[in-house]
């Protein structure tokens, strides 16, 4: 016997946005996650908005300005760990004009610079503190009436036990429960420093070293950071963390002196060919929303959206 309208099957952020967006919209929802909040890849992820690795596209356009204005609402509104941050984007590559995304954001400037960086991009980036915000988002879903569900499925028909409508929010878990071969880890590896006082997030993704941000929250900074296709461990690596380390206080010299507290190592869950977000074709009421890879936090309420126009079509 069903006994929710929608079950959404994944608790990450991709997930729990989706599930709210739902019960907004007046569907009795269920969400099921395999993991503990504390360790799905979400929790790890440095959060802030920015469409990483994510190919230019009018429909991602969309879902990356639907949530950027979303999230500055929210950190207007004191939403638990949302905060709207100065960010400040060095490119090396020559300027040719803004990029693929800047309409999202509304407020980018460009300014010149010099060599070997081509110019400064200087935009509002929300950032999302993901413990505090996963359990603000787990609360919304309780007090709408639904619940969260700790349970781990062998098929995603299991959820069907459930309610009649099924999202497929399981991320890396997607490859074999919608037998995706598209699906495909990428390593994410930041180091975690007390915050000197910093307020301004900075990026160097042009850096030859490697990726290179530096984002501040309330009582730490997150340093980043790798993004390595296929690599499938989260075993401590000390040379990249010591490169990181190098890298972003090159970057940010008031860094030099801030105490390591950690560091965090996930997967993103990436996938070839971009985001699926579709009613699976072979019939049934399975809507698919996964592979957002690293920029989950980026598109998830744009997403959200589009997901429940198609979990609650007739």
């Amino acid at each position: 016997m069903t006994t929710a309208d929608v079950v959404v099957v994944g608790g990450g952020v991709i997930g729990m946005t989706t599930a709210v967006t739902l019960q907004r919209r007046g569907a009795r929802v269920t969400v099921l996650t395999a993991d503990d909040p504390a360790d799905i890849v979400s929790t790890v992820a440095a959060a802030v908005w920015y469409p990483s690795h994510t190919d230019a596209d009018p429909r991602v356009l969309r879902w990356a300005r639907d949530t950027h204005a979303e999230l500055r609402r929210q950190a207007a509104d004191g939403v638990p760990g949302v905060v709207d941050r100065p960010t400040r984007m060095w490119l090396r590559r020559p300027y040719t004009g803004p990029p693929w995304w800047a309409d999202a954001c509304g407020d980018l400037v460009a300014e010149p610079a010099d060599a070997p960086r081509s110019a400064l991009l200087r935009f509002t980036a929300p950032t999302v503190e993901m413990n505090r915000y996963l359990t603000w988002l787990h609360r919304q879903v309780e007090a709408g009436g639904g619940q969260v569900v700790r349970r781990r499925l062998r098929t995603l028909a299991e959820a069907y036990a459930i309610a009649p409508t099924v999202v497929n929010a399981t991320g890396l878990a997607a490859g074999h429960l919608a037998a995706d071969p598209a699906v495909y880890p990428a390593r994410g590896h930041v180091l975690l420093v007390a915050n000197p006082g910093l307020t301004v997030s900075v990026r160097d993704e042009d850096d030859p070293a490697g990726i290179t941000y530096v984002h501040p929250r309330r009582h730490d900074v997150v340093l980043g950071g790798t993004y390595q296709p296929g690599v499938a461990h989260t075993r401590p690596d000390p040379q990249t963390a010591a490169a990181i380390h190098r890298r972003c206080v090159a970057l940010v010299p008031r860094l030099a002196g801030a105490p390591v507290l950690g560091e965090r190592i996930g997967l993103r869950p990436a996938r070839h060919g971009g985001p699926r977000v579709e009613r699976d074709p072979g019939g049934g009421r399975l809507v698919h929303a996964y592979g957002h890879g690293g920029a989950g936090v980026t598109l998830s309420w744009g997403c959200a959206a589009e997901v429940a126009n198609l979990a609650l079509a007739g």
